[in-house]
This record gives structure tokens, sequence and C-alpha cells, in this order.
């Protein structure tokens, strides 16, 4: 396929360069009517790119077929057989997932690790979850991704379990066995879901750990707003195999996702792909180099240690980057509050005794500028 394509952004160019006069949301009509004072501190073109898909980057009957385009091109990048975009976040995908592999009262297996969202839906759709544990780090008070042989005791036990939902790359960049837990699962017929939200960048660099549909995963979850250069609840899901019925899972990203997506996710996920795929490679050995140097210069300041995995987890993402302050008498959460607040540096994840930085392609060793507008204030 033709990856020097972008289907969403070159129809959102058409769009602008036709003149439409436009009678659809959004009510904003491109910008024209915000108040100045929004348009002084976000500017006039990200309205300018909140175009509606219908009747909009699109037709009526949506025959260009600029969406579709798009999620082919995504799916052949990643070696998927289909992808689907959501403008929810990944919360969206996982819950479509899910409710497209088990229904009310039947069984999925879940670890107790799993995000909010797997929760939430477990919650909505009235799946019985059969829970399995994750591998417990007793010396760094850790959960790893659990192995495939406490997942083929749980289907031994719960054979009418209706697939298994499994959270890899953790908020640590800690990875389990995508492939040997995928062959379990086919043994009995079923079907792997991989929330794979921390891993969106996997596919594209050979020293990164495996790629969930390359290690033969059914349903593979990414957000790509976490660790891609997408707006925030830019995510996508893939699929391939038959275990999966595609109509089924694009079925339930419908009944559960919103009516009115912007054209501002669409795009950016659509140029992520082109951008991974010409030049994902090269970006990616300069993220894994600087967070390499960064772990060493960091390892060598008194109380600070950098957390390396060995042979306790299958694979490890390098570009998160895993700090025990405690040799400071300090927690995570201290951290975490003192660096934003001293040095205008913020981190997602902390906790009793860490930090986490999170490292991508935009990472680089200069401090982004302040704008002279807020200096002034």
């Amino acid at each position: 396929m033709d990856h020097s394509r972008a289907p969403v952004l070159e129809a959102l160019q058409e769009f602008r360069e036709r003149g439409y006069v436009p009678f659809t949301p959004p009510g904003h009509r491109q910008g024209r009517g915000v108040d100045p004072r929004v348009l002084d501190v976000l500017g006039r073109e990200v309205f300018e790119a909140d175009v509606i898909a219908l009747n909009g980057l699109d037709d009526r009957l949506m025959r260009g077929g600029v969406i579709e385009h798009a999620q082919e091109l995504m799916a052949d990048a990643v070696h998927a057989e289909h992808a689907f975009f959501s403008t929810c976040g990944s919360s969206l995908s996982v819950k479509s997932a899910m409710l497209s592999v088990a229904g009310p009262h039947e069984k999925l297996i879940v670890p107790r690790h799993a995000h909010k969202s797997v929760v939430s839906g477990l919650i909505l759709s009235g799946v019985c979850p059969v829970w399995i544990s994750p591998d417990w780090d007793a010396e760094r008070h850790l959960a790893h991704p659990p192995g495939a042989d406490r997942v083929r005791e749980l289907f031994e036990a719960e054979p009418e379990a209706k697939g298994m939902l499994l959270v890899t790359p953790t908020d640590y960049g800690t990875c389990g066995d995508i492939r040997a837990i995928a062959d379990v699962c086919h043994e009995f017929g079923k079907p792997l879901i991989v929330d794979e939200a921390w891993g969106a960048h996997l596919p594209f660099h050979d020293d990164l750990p495996p790629w969930g549909m390359d290690a033969g995963a059914d349903v593979v979850v990414t957000s790509v707003h976490k660790s891609g250069a997408a707006v925030e609840q830019s995510s996508v899901f893939h699929l391939q195999g038959d275990l999966v019925d595609p109509k089924a899972l694009k079925a339930r990203e419908d009944l559960l996702g919103t009516t009115s997506p912007t054209s501002l996710v669409y795009a950016t996920l659509d140029g992520w792909r082109r951008q991974m795929v010409q030049h994902g490679e090269l970006l990616l050995t300069a993220a894994l180099a600087l967070a390499e140097s960064t772990r060493s210069v960091i390892e060598r300041l008194p109380g600070l240690h950098v957390m390396e995995f060995g042979g306790l987890v299958h694979s490890f993402d390098p570009l998160k980057v895993v700090i025990d302050v405690s040799g400071l008498d300090i927690s995570g959460y201290q951290a975490t509050d003192w660096l934003r607040e001293h040095q205008r540096v913020t981190l997602g994840l902390s906790d009793h005794r860490r930090i986490v930085a999170q490292f991508t392609q935009a990472t680089t060793t200069a401090r982004p500028r302040s704008s002279s507008r807020r200096c002034e204030r």
C-alpha cells in the first residue's frame, strides 16, 4: 500500500481548498464563531482542523471511503488484518473488544491489574470476570503480567470462559509473553485480547518488545496518544484471525462510541502512521539512545536508582525509565510533586517509592520554551 498517502489529512486539505460553507456541526464553523480570547490561547488552526466526517471530510454516504482507507493503511503498517480508529481513547477500544468476545453472564479471564476501563466494561456488559492474579514481584513490590502456565490452569478450571484479556506492557514497562499466552488460548479455541495501551510504538522498532499482532494476539488495543504522536483520546484497536468477528467488533464500537468524532483524532492518527512507516525506526532509535544515556546519568546521582528487570519478565520497554527514589527518604508521590513545582517537569506515574518517565519520539534534551504571552502574565 502507498504509505505516502494520508487520506484524512488530504480530505481535510481539500475541505479547506474548496471553501465549503457548512451548516453542520461543529457549531464554531472552523473557528469563525470562537471567542477571540479562546483563539488567543488555542490558536485558530485547532478549530480549522475540527471538521465532521459525515458530509464534511466525506460526503453524505461516506462514498469517498476516507476513514476506511486510513484504517486500511494503519492495519497494513502494523501487520493486522483490520484496524479501527477510536476517538474515545483505549477505554472505548478495550470495552469494544471485550463485548465482541463475551456477553452478559458469560466469562472472560481478566488480570487483577487491569485498567479502570476494563472494570467499567465488566460492569456495563454483565460479563463475569474470571480473575487471574499477576506475577507479584515481592522485592520491588510490583505486579507483572501473568505467565502462560497460570492461564492454562484457568482455562482448564473454567472451560466455559470465552477468552482472555491480557495487559501488557504495564505502566512500568514490563511485558508478558504474548506468544506463549496466545498459544494457550488458541489451544482452547479462545481469542486473546491484549490491552497494549502503552505499546502503540512497538511495531516500529526491532529493539522494542514484541508487538501483539506479531505475537499471535487476536485483538490488540493501543493508545497512540500515550506513546505516539496523536492528540489525546486517539486509539486504535487491531484484529486478525477468525476467532473474533470483525463485524461484531465494529458493531460494538458503533454502539459505545460517539456519533460526532472529531477529525483532529482521525487526522493525527493518520499522520502518525505515515510518519512511523517512513521515519519510525530512525525516530525511535534516537529515543532509545536518549533513554539509555539518561539512565546512565540518573544512576550516578546519589539516592537514585534506575530499576532493571532482567529475567523477571519476558521483556521490558526501554522507553520507560523507572527510577527508585527511596534512597532519598521520600516517596515517588513527593518526588513527582516537587519536580512539577520546582523544575516544571511532569510525570504520569508515581508510587510509594518510584517515579516513571515515559520517553517517546518527541523527547529531546531541550526544555520547551515558555510562550512570551505566559511570561508577561
